[in-house]
């Protein structure tokens, strides 16, 4: 399957996320969450789709001192924050250190949210139905990462929405995630990209225009 870019994606993502997802219960709140910034102009698709608000979830990790590509957490928007408390003990990370790293990513995501535009209200997710967007996914790590730090925040179900992802990846994400929702599986699976005609980068002004509008809706 080749889509002509993330918009055409989106609406075919959106298509299986709403048949998936069947007529809203009585009660039942919907929330979905792009991931920056690729992510966000599928979200954006499948938002609207399900009359349903739409946020972004910035995720920054947390690498260990001197190993910053080991992440020993993760931490999320909204406040949402994973520890692995074993990595940290084995690698002797006292809790100075670790309230200085956190504080410097957090204030790195708080600078990444305000050039999305994004620094008023936000949906609450807790007791929610949650859909994490991206637009393609590889190893997987980072929605790995948004889904252990948004189940700080307690929804009632988390569903992973997206075009692609290899079958290995999607093996692990359908046991951390409530549900998952792919498209097209492609063998051999090189990058994302493979699976678009038109692959541009998402600027930072891009996403939060895709905020503001479905804001406005």
């Amino acid at each position: 399957m080749t889509f002509d870019d993330r918009s055409h994606a989106g609406d075919l993502l959106a298509d299986a996320v709403r048949e998936r997802l069947g007529p809203a219960q009585a009660g039942e709140r919907r929330v979905v969450l792009g991931l920056p910034r690729g992510g966000v102009p599928v979200a954006a698709r499948v938002a609207e789709a399900l009359r349903a608000p739409l946020d972004v979830l910035v995720v920054r990790k947390l690498g260990a001192p001197g190993h910053e590509e080991y992440a020993i957490g993760a931490i999320a928007s909204g406040g949402a924050k994973t520890l692995d408390a074993g990595a940290v003990a084995r690698l002797g990370i006292d809790d100075a250190t670790l309230a200085d790293l956190e504080a410097r990513e957090r204030a790195e995501l708080a600078a990444r949210e305000r050039r999305f535009g994004r620094d008023g209200d936000r949906p609450e997710v807790e007791g929610a139905t949650v859909v994490v967007v991206d637009d393609g996914v590889a190893t997987g790590s980072t929605v790995r990462a948004a889904l252990a730090a948004l189940r700080q925040r307690r929804p009632a179900r988390v569903v992973v929405a997206v075009p692609l992802a290899p079958a290995d990846t999607l093996a692990r994400l359908r046991r951390e995630a409530d549900d998952v929702v792919c498209l097209d599986v492609p063998e051999p699976f090189y990058a994302v990209g493979q699976g678009y005609a038109s692959f541009e980068q998402v600027s930072d002004d891009e996403v939060a225009r895709i905020l503001a509008a479905a804001r406005r809706r």
